[in-house]
């Protein structure tokens, strides 16, 4: 507000705050800002286009309660989410409880350890599509190795291993524990390397034995980094497409779907209604993990 005097007398004059041009927005930017600006814009459009665009196209797709009802109706995805329950108990649980000795085991500072620790990760390391189909190769039941060695040995054919649904789904959570353990081994193993040796010194001077510094101190002390590692093994476990999908290939008669894998027998039967509600039935068991483990690494 300004005054100016007319004839003696003082008149206020009122300008609006919108009279006055702003800034443009180069000029109140510094230069970094500017340039983060710049670099993050392309990273946010390949976020928008890869991740925003497919799960909102997708949950378009599967809006439909109809396709819900279809799903609860066909006897194969019933037969999936309970595959999918073995898969995660069984799968997860001994992966986790074999991975936290096998972390005591490679954590020695022994020469032939460490070559053999090589050895162990080679499974993770190497791409699933080959190792995979290799295990498929070896239980073929004409021309697998597995099979050619029981006939060697006792003269009698070998079964037809994945023409049963329960040894199917029994060979894809070997399947699925062998290439991914080696993971969670080395990132309990670095657990392990965090704990004090004087911890372990004193223990022996007490006349620990291993399973009391196991209980009493190694336990404690990677409870919480075990604990997470389990949500997050969780997590990926649900959406392991590969162990299943190259092994068994769903069969025989559609039998070892999980839900990672039900999605794509639908898309083949050109229901694609029906395979983004099965993905969209995962959410409830994949959002509370979440959940959870970003509560528990905020802490």
């Amino acid at each position: 507000m300004s005054y100016i005097q007319v004839k003696g007398a003082m008149t206020a004059i009122t300008y609006s705050t919108s009279d006055v041009p702003s800034p443009p927005l180069s000029a109140r930017l510094s230069t970094p800002q500017v340039w983060g600006i710049v670099m993050l814009a392309p990273y946010l459009l390949v976020f928008l286009a890869f991740v925003v665009y497919p799960i909102g196209y997708g949950l378009w797709l599967a809006r439909h309660p109809a396709s819900y009802v279809a799903l609860y109706n066909d006897p194969v995805f019933a037969r999936a989410v309970v595959n999918t329950l073995i898969f995660l108990i069984i799968g997860i649980n001994v992966k986790m409880l074999i991975a936290l000795f096998l972390s005591g085991f490679f954590v020695q500072s022994r020469t032939w350890i460490r070559s053999l620790s090589v050895l162990f990760i080679l499974p993770w390391a190497v791409p699933s599509i080959p190792t995979i189909l290799s295990v498929r190769f070896m239980f073929n039941p004409e021309w697998g190795v597995i099979n050619n060695l029981i006939f060697k040995f006792t003269g009698e054919d070998g079964p037809n291993w994945l023409n049963n649904p329960a040894m199917g789904l029994t060979l894809a959570i070997m399947v699925h524990i062998w290439k991914s353990l080696p993971f969670w081994t080395l990132i309990l193993m670095t657990g392990r390397l965090a704990i004090s040796n004087d911890m372990f010194e004193a223990a022996d001077v007490d006349g620990a034995s291993w399973w009391q510094k196991f209980r009493f101190i190694t336990w404690p002390s990677m409870q919480t980094l075990y604990l997470t590692c389990t949500l997050l093994s969780m997590i990926w476990t649900l959406g392991d497409f590969n162990s299943v999908y190259l092994l068994t290939g769903g069969g025989p008669a559609d039998l070892t779907h999980v839900l990672s894998t039900l999605g794509i027998r639908y898309l083949r039967l050109d229901q694609l209604d029906l395979a983004m509600a099965s993905i969209v039935c995962a959410m409830p068991l994949v959002l509370p993990l979440v959940y959870f483990m970003m509560k528990r690494l905020s802490r």
